[in-house]
């Protein structure tokens, strides 16, 4: 058997029976990818949001209602969690019934229960009394947050819980196209139950076989041991996008540059507004500077001159 999926203990009264739950059933189905028909590269889908365009993790993913009238709203975790449920390691038993009275209709999906105690006795206490009376359990059944109405009954002595739709699930029917039709003669009767005599035996599922998916094995088998459209390993281009690093760096060099940029507009702004007021000493200065620089020479001229007159 697979994995246990549940695990907890049927409420019989006073009695708990613990138990494991196993999905009973599985799909033998040949699985298809969808490809590129040039190129055979497989076919990938994008949580994008209409709003923003970006992908979106499922971790941020809630889940929203729309009413026919047009208005929606969303809920999270927390919303869910506030709504009736069955305990969750428990499954009560709510009433016995006759097994003929459920429409297998109702039926959905079925799980194996297996006794989950060094001592079994009530499990097999519980699987011999069903068997005996002939009666199915209702129970209530809480799986990923979802209480369904389930009926638990005994195959082969193992404790079967098969999950049932709401009668309001099931949808009515009314064809009106055998509005008025005659009811069939005695004789046309009595020859439809010769043929379906004829015809009559017990059920053994193993004389069926699925012939679709044998002749779909055929085919595969034979496209792949000839070669027929059979796809070349290829390389598979890189992902668009950029991992954390990468985007927190873009992220510092874009600020950067946003920051560059003000300053240097801030700068230009305060030099061109800069008063005239501050111009005029440094103009100032420099004529004081240039007499300064022009004195110094007829100074040591002067000195020159004395100097030659007294030899």
């Amino acid at each position: 058997m697979a994995r246990a999926i549940w695990k907890g203990s049927i409420a019989f009264g006073l009695v708990n029976v613990p138990v494991k739950v196993y999905t009973a059933t599985e799909d033998h189905d040949i699985r298809f990818h969808q490809v590129h028909a040039k190129d055979g590269g497989r076919i990938k889908y994008d949580r994008v949001c209409t709003v923003c365009g970006n992908s979106v993790q499922f971790a941020d993913i809630d889940k929203a209602y729309e009413s026919p009238e047009g208005d929606k709203v969303i809920l999270t975790d927390e919303d869910f969690a506030k709504l009736p449920a069955a305990e969750k390691h428990e499954i009560p038993v709510l009433q016995f019934v006759p097994s003929d009275q459920i429409d297998p209709i109702l039926f959905e999906k079925s799980y194996y229960l297996e006794p989950d105690s060094n001592t079994p006795k009530a499990y097999v206490l519980l699987a011999t009394t069903l068997e005996r009376i002939d009666r199915t359990a209702l129970v209530h059944f809480t799986l990923r947050q979802k209480t369904r109405l389930s009926a638990l009954r005994v195959r082969d002595g193992v404790l079967v819980l098969q999950t049932l739709l709401w009668p309001d699930e099931v949808r009515a029917v009314d064809f009106e196209s055998l509005d008025g039709v005659a009811e069939p003669k005695p004789q046309e009767i009595k020859m439809a139950e010769t043929l379906v005599e004829t015809m009559s035996d017990d059920f053994d599922p193993d004389q069926y076989t699925d012939e679709y998916q044998i002749e779909l094995k055929k085919v595969l088998d034979e496209a792949i041991a000839s070669g027929t459209g059979k796809i070349a390993s290829q390389p598979e281009a890189a992902p668009a996008e950029m991992d954390a690093e990468v985007v927190d760096l873009v992220a510092a060099l874009q600020r950067s540059l946003e920051a560059s940029g003000r300053r240097a507009a801030e700068s230009s702004a305060s030099a061109t507004a800069e008063p005239k007021a501050k111009a005029a000493p440094a103009k100032k200065a420099t004529k004081a500077a240039a007499k300064k620089t022009a004195a110094k020479p007829a100074k040591k001229t002067a000195k020159k001159a004395a100097a030659r007159k007294g030899a």
